[in-house]
């Protein structure tokens, strides 16, 4: 083999080497840029489980006039990423159904008709209305104290505004001296009022179909306490001042002067998850 052949086949060798070396070059670097997040994690990624948003949950009222049931919708808005399930600053969009009484209402037997087979229902004495109502209400609850530490109470305060559409049925009630049920009215006054007449209460569904719509407002202050230990649960419950008033004067028992407003102070129970 001469010296110019050899000359030309370690030329080629050379190439062929430097051709493989910028190959896995090019290969390397390809990759690295299909996959950046291999190479550089973006520093203003939260760490840990993902962050708290909504919460709905349920629950009861007992009022001073009354009581409730409702749900709670709300979204949940943390202070930071650091405290995203400790601190909970929630808007509320509320649903609640109510029946108000009168704290003077009180529940007794009716006389005994001479054909009756059984004993003659119970009726409320002087009732000449029941009143109900549903609210649609949002708010905001932001919290006092409580929380970071896990399973501890925190203490928010609530506020929650909104309109009311109120319900008034007349309350019938069978007596002696006529085979109809009646309603209050200046006719029916002194029947309504005389015990020994009054046989019992003529049931739930007599009067609906005079039922009616009372537009109105209410507004709801409360200090809410949160005794759930796990950052999926609402377990929690509420004191607080609730006002409502509407369009017309709500009369609930004979020879009582109506009033357009309710104010009345409850204490709430509920149960719901957040996700």
């Amino acid at each position: 083999m001469t010296r110019a052949t050899k000359t030309v086949i370690f030329v080629i060798l050379c190439c062929i080497s430097a051709s493989g070396l910028y190959a896995q070059s090019s290969s390397k670097s390809a990759d690295t840029s299909k996959h950046p997040m291999q190479v550089r994690q973006n520093p203003n990624k939260p760490k840990g489980p993902k962050g708290i948003t909504h919460e709905l949950s349920a629950g009861i009222r007992l009022n001073t006039d009354g009581w409730s049931a409702f749900m709670d919708l709300g979204k949940v808005k943390p202070l930071d990423l650091k405290r995203r399930d400790m601190f909970y600053k929630v808007r509320l969009f509320q649903l609640e159904f109510t029946e108000k009484k009168d704290p003077r209402e009180e529940k007794i037997n009716g006389v005994v008709s001479s054909t009756a087979s059984s004993s003659s229902p119970k009726y409320i004495y002087g009732k000449i209305n029941n009143f109900y109502a549903v609210k649609l209400g949002v708010g905001f609850m932001r919290m006092l104290a409580g929380k970071p530490d896990p399973g501890a109470v925190s203490i928010h305060w609530l506020n929650v505004i909104g309109v009311s559409l109120g319900m008034l049925k007349p309350y019938y009630i069978n007596v002696l001296s006529d085979p109809s049920a009646i309603k209050y009215s200046e006719a029916t006054a002194a029947d309504f009022l005389n015990k020994p007449e009054i046989e019992g209460s003529a049931g739930f569904s007599k009067g609906l179909s005079e039922m009616q719509f009372i537009p109105g407002g209410h507004f709801k202050t409360a200090l809410h306490f949160d005794f759930s230990a796990s950052r999926k649960n609402v377990i929690g419950a509420e004191a607080g001042v609730n006002v409502e008033y509407y369009a017309q004067q709500i009369s609930l028992l004979a020879n009582q002067s109506g009033n357009p407003y309710f104010v009345d102070m409850y204490v709430s129970f509920q149960f719901g998850r957040r996700w």
